[in-house]
């Protein structure tokens, strides 16, 4: 595979699995409607920064789990699982979400450092980022990878998770867009979740 079928795997998986709406998508949203998209940009700088701590564990951690291999063929099915897992739960999930903007009353003013720790708390308690990154490395990384590419995988996913999010802060001033998104969710979650099965299932039948 080479080095752009490789990244395309990386930012696909990745990009598919943002797209489903979590705690952090809500917790941006909240923010913005408050308190302006101003100070909701430190609820998005504190959910990259704890996106970027799982991916340097991540890559550290299948850089080490390299050099034993039944260990790494271990964390290599594992991740294979959990994505399949993840894949099978999106395209069962309910795929409906509600949010209005009455929805949080509270008027309390917020600095931008105290939403920057909300959004870094909210990314680094979710034990769901650190088991995705580690199987998404674990399985499309190949061992002779640069580890300078790998970086570049590392900073891409970091950067796309600011933009998106900061994306969602700016859409929070038109509860049209909002409203439209979620009202998609269902079709947005079938596509990602077939994505991550095929992606599971071209490991297994791949043998790698």
């Amino acid at each position: 595979m080479n080095i752009w079928s490789q990244f395309a795997l990386v930012a696909g998986a990745h990009f598919l699995a943002l797209l489903s709406p979590g705690p952090d998508f809500f917790l941006v949203l909240r923010s913005a409607m408050l308190h302006g998209v101003r100070k909701a940009s430190g609820v998005c700088v504190g959910v990259a920064l704890a996106n970027a701590v799982f991916i340097a564990i991540a890559l550290s951690g299948v850089a080490w789990l390299r050099d034993s291999g039944p260990l790494f063929t271990l964390l290599k099915w594992a991740g294979c699982v959990y994505l399949a897992w993840l894949g099978w739960r999106f395209l069962g999930h309910a795929g409906q979400l509600t949010w209005t903007a009455t929805s949080v009353q509270e008027q309390e003013s917020s600095r931008w450092w105290r939403e920057f720790g909300a959004g870094f708390l909210s990314g680094i308690l979710n034990p769901k980022n650190s088991l995705f990154y580690a199987s998404l490395f674990s399985l499309v990384i190949h061992p002779k990878t640069p580890i300078f590419v790998q970086r570049l995988y590392g900073l891409w996913m970091v950067i796309t998770v600011l933009v998106w999010d900061l994306a969602i802060a700016s859409a929070a001033g038109h509860p049209r867009v909002i409203a439209h998104f979620i009202a998609r969710v269902r079709s947005i979650e079938r596509v990602s979740g077939a994505a991550l099965l095929t992606i599971a299932a071209a490991v297994i039948f791949s043998g790698r």
